[in-house]
């Protein structure tokens, strides 16, 4: 089996590091060069970082739907509160059209006027049987 030269290069020259490199610069040349994928427990915890990103995607789409549905429902909200709006005032105008005084002015304006006499009633008699009926 071939062995890995480069492996032991940067294993050679991490035991005889004089140059004040720590910790945190050896886990960044790591994770930016690409070896942190190479080791067994990255490899183990795979799938559950998949899962977490999984996670982390449903989480966001369903923010982004959560948000869109409320700026749809406030959006009809105001459509409600302006057709109700709409509504009173539509219903108001049809109360003061409505009146009888509007209605003699408006009636006056195309002839016709209010009668004062009181009002006739007609009564047509049919013949049943052998008498009338009303």
């Amino acid at each position: 089996m071939k062995t890995n030269k480069r492996k032991k290069e940067l294993m050679g020259n991490d035991a005889g590091r004089s140059d004040g490199v720590g910790t945190f610069g050896r886990a960044t040349q790591d994770v930016l060069g690409g070896a942190i994928l190479e080791t067994e427990r990255t490899r183990r915890i795979f799938p559950y970082l998949l899962f977490l990103a999984g996670l982390a995607f449903v989480y966001i789409t369903n923010d982004y739907v959560l948000e869109s549905k409320v700026r749809e429902i406030t959006k009809t909200e105001r459509q409600i509160k302006a057709l109700r709006y709409e509504y009173i005032s539509i219903k108001s105008d049809l109360m003061t059209i409505s009146k009888q005084s509007q209605l003699e002015k408006r009636l006056e304006s195309i002839g016709i006027k209010e009668t004062n006499e009181p009002l006739k009633t007609i009564v047509i008699y049919q013949k049943q049987g052998g008498g009338f009926a009303k």
